[in-house]
């Protein structure tokens, strides 16, 4: 029986989509990433795959406007075990106007996704831990648990902060949410901080170990 520790090995580029038959059409499982513009979701992306300028990194906020496919494989580091997922880069949201709720700061095509994909198995969203939780995060949050969605909290640019302001924050926006901070991944794309914790929490959803 496998440890449940897993790594990615390799990472590429599949294919860019507004609609559903541009997905992919290999019917392996998603996980799909979203968050503000600028929250740092391009630079996560590539630290996690360990793989620099896998996706772009934009210093134009709300520049991405499609659905980004990765085919990633995954290999689990104590049997050796080799599995492939497809990684899901959302566009970010909340950037061009003021909030009006999810339905309206999504675009169409976006929520056509989050709410049509048969092998979506979980959404990833991210929250820059160095500000008070926006409406637009927490409208996503709520819409995304409304659509019977699961949802993994990630917190970004923890490098940003000092140690204590960190916990800080990580226990005031763990709150906010109504989550436990066990539940809240911590994430520094420069330090790769939280890399291992989100693999694991990927690769045991996607691949659990038999009992």
């Amino acid at each position: 029986m496998g440890s449940g520790n897993w790594d990615f090995i390799r990472a590429k580029y599949l294919a860019s989509a507004v609609r559903a038959d541009q997905y992919p059409t290999g019917g392996l499982q998603e996980i799909a990433f979203i968050g503000r513009s600028n929250v740092g979701k391009s630079s996560l992306i590539n630290s996690l795959c360990r793989q620099t300028g896998l996706a772009r990194v934009s210093a134009t906020p709300g520049k991405t406007q499609t659905i980004n496919f990765y085919e990633i494989a995954a290999k689990e580091t104590a049997t050796d075990r080799r599995e492939q997922f497809y990684l899901v880069d959302l566009p970010g949201y909340g950037y061009a106007k003021a909030s009006k709720g999810a339905k309206s700061q999504w675009s169409v095509f976006i929520r056509q996704y989050l709410s049509g994909s048969r092998n979506l198995q979980l959404v990833c969203q991210l929250i820059d831990i160095r500000h008070p939780l926006m409406e637009s995060d927490q409208e996503g949050y709520h819409w995304l648990i409304g659509n019977g969605l699961p949802v993994q909290i990630i917190l970004t640019k923890a490098d940003k902060l000092s140690r204590q302001e960190m916990t800080k924050q990580h226990q005031a926006l763990s709150r906010a949410l109504g989550l436990t901070p066990d539940r809240v991944i911590v994430y520094s794309s420069v330090q790769h901080t939280g890399r291992a914790e989100l693999l694991n929490r990927i690769g045991r959803l996607l691949w659990p170990m038999p009992t």
